[in-house]
């Protein structure tokens, strides 16, 4: 059952091509039709009672709003309770959704999107002015909306966002209830893929704009998705039930999704083997990393690659991670080969860049594994050049999961057995923890990030500059924002990929950040469960899942 590096980088590749496939996707013949109109038969009559799928979230989900979305945790909840013009099908391919045709320009910058007749949850009908109004909303800067750069391909985005420019003159346009007219600043060939993602979601116009709240309680809470929310007890549980207004209801085979919020994966993965979940472990959870030998022994685990890192953020803002020695002094001394074969133990691949290995540039990696020495010598002199003698205190931060703390625990191992240096650990709720990172309150701390698509862009922007959403770390650098600014228009894929090598280089140089390894999910599901579909983008997604008798 043990999974050979060698071989999950191949996975990851094949991924990585099945992914990358849709980059042509600009040209609609590129995109897949839905079920409904590729003549795929419609879900057979199931017993509603039989048709519940229960699942751990591990934590409370930060938000259900898509225009705020910025974790997996809420991902899944809003990925269930949402639809956009286009939705991902099982290879991470983009499929007509709520766009019933999609028209794009010669030049590639124009895409025009017919919108079909569809309703929200409390029966409002989804429009093009609802696609319009969710869009601005995200750029509006009084949102607060961390992912709003994912928005920057469309003409003048940045720039309303930036209040630099009216949100009228942004490139998006409902020409009537049914046509989205959508400019982009330079043609995206992997732009249908970002209308499957949540932030691209509409939301429902009248109801944001009477209710500001709307998104915070079940009872408020309006999508266009193949689910509805009916409860939401607070850090406790979610209830989502099959939505009967939405378009696609005849593939919907589920009644009811029950997320759990049990943040020690050993009584989640308790309560599936008693029969009390249905599903265990990523992308919804974690899986105890004690229960990781055996559960493969038994042939129970499901490992699944998907193009996704396991990092931990530096805040590059204060003494003593403001000086970039240091910083690359904690990550030279990281022994990932030891975390990877003794704590997450399915495969995961050391890398020692900003990527992961479906869309690594340089393969080598910037610096070897476990070069203690090296390490050493940077931290001498870059406390010499802080005028320090030793390294004051500093704390690693991370949410609480079972694997977490174990990987928090080595690295606070490697660090006083190599570089003879102390560093306190911080446990803290998800929510907390993704809010204090925003706002710089903390030191070291750990993150995963999911490929929103399967491009380097897709990483590299995210540091662009201090104050992108998902920056997280005050880094900014000068020279890498104008290679990435000239990497959006070169035509040559050998020129595009030339820049963000050097870009890359650029930020290993400066190391805002320690990658440790390309990550994969694990889990452990029902035999009962069908039809939940995990991409290679680590998505999760419920519309076609079902139970078996």
């Amino acid at each position: 059952m043990k999974k050979k590096m060698h071989k999950l980088a191949g996975l990851l590749l094949l991924v990585g091509t099945l992914v990358a496939g849709c980059s042509g996707g600009a040209q609609p013949s590129a995109v897949q039709p839905s079920q409904q109109e590729s003549g795929a038969p419609a879900a057979p009559t199931a017993d509603p009672a039989s048709q519940v799928f229960r699942a751990n979230l591990t934590s409370e989900p930060s938000t259900a709003d898509p225009g705020l979305a910025k974790d997996a945790t809420s991902g899944a909840v809003v990925r269930a309770t949402f639809d956009g013009l286009t939705r991902l099908d099982k290879d991470s391919k983009p499929m007509k959704s709520m766009a019933s045709d999609i028209k794009v320009s010669e030049d590639n910058r124009v895409y025009t999107f017919t919108i079909r007749d569809a309703k929200w949850s409390n029966g409002d009908p989804v429009t093009a002015h609802d696609f319009e109004f969710a869009w601005k909303r995200v750029l509006d800067p009084k949102l607060g909306a961390e992912y709003a750069y994912q928005l920057y391909y469309i003409k003048n985005a940045e720039k309303v966002h930036t209040a630099k420019a009216k949100p009228e003159e942004l490139g998006v346009k409902a020409l009537d209830d049914k046509t989205l007219e959508v400019t982009l600043e330079n043609p995206t060939p992997f732009f249908l893929e970002l209308t499957a993602f949540y932030t691209y979601y509409p939301v429902d116009k009248k109801v944001v704009e009477a209710n500001p709240n709307w998104a915070n309680e079940a009872a408020t809470h309006v999508g266009n998705g193949p689910f509805k929310m009916t409860s939401w007890e607070h850090k406790s549980k979610i209830v989502l039930e099959k939505n009967e207004n939405y378009w696609e209801k005849d593939v919907v085979k589920l009644s009811k999704i029950e997320f759990a919020m049990i943040e020690d994966d050993s009584t989640a993965l308790s309560m599936f083997e008693n029969g009390e979940l249905d599903w265990a472990g990523q992308p919804l959870g974690g899986l105890p990393t004690d229960a990781i030998p055996s559960l493969k022994e038994s042939g129970k685990l499901v490992v699944h690659p998907k193009a996704t890192m396991y990092w931990f953020k530096l805040n590059t803002t204060k003494p003593p991670l403001n000086n970039a020695k240091i910083r690359k002094a904690l990550s030279y001394a990281v022994n990932r080969q030891e975390i990877v074969d003794n704590i997450t133990q399915v495969g995961q691949v050391p890398t020692m860049g900003m990527l992961p290995q479906s869309m690594i540039i340089k393969k080598d990696g910037y610096f070897k594994d476990n070069d203690v020495e090296t390490a050493k010598q940077l931290l001498a002199e870059g406390l010499q050049e802080l005028g320090l003698t030793s390294l004051p205190p500093i704390t690693l931060s991370y949410n609480t999961t079972d694997r977490h703390k174990k990987i928090a625990e080595a690295l606070q191992d490697q660090w006083k057995k190599g570089l003879g240096i102390d560093v306190k650990l911080a446990n803290k709720e998800f929510k907390v923890h993704l809010q204090d990172m925003h706002e710089l309150n903390y030191d070291i701390g750990r993150i995963g990030w999911n490929a929103d698509f399967n491009d380097p862009i897709n990483y590299m922007e995210m540091f662009r500059d201090q104050n992108t959403g998902n920056n997280d770390t005050g880094w900014e650098n000068e020279k890498y924002k104008q290679l990435l600014q000239q990497s959006a228009v070169a035509k040559d894929p050998a020129e595009r990929t030339k820049l963000f090598a050097e870009a890359e280089q650029i930020f290993m140089d400066e190391m805002p950040l320690i990658p440790l390894f390309t990550d994969v999910d694990v889990w452990v599901q029902s035999e009962k469960v069908k039809g939940v579909q995990v991409d290679g983008l680590g998505f999760i997604d419920l519309k076609w899942a079902e139970m078996l008798p």
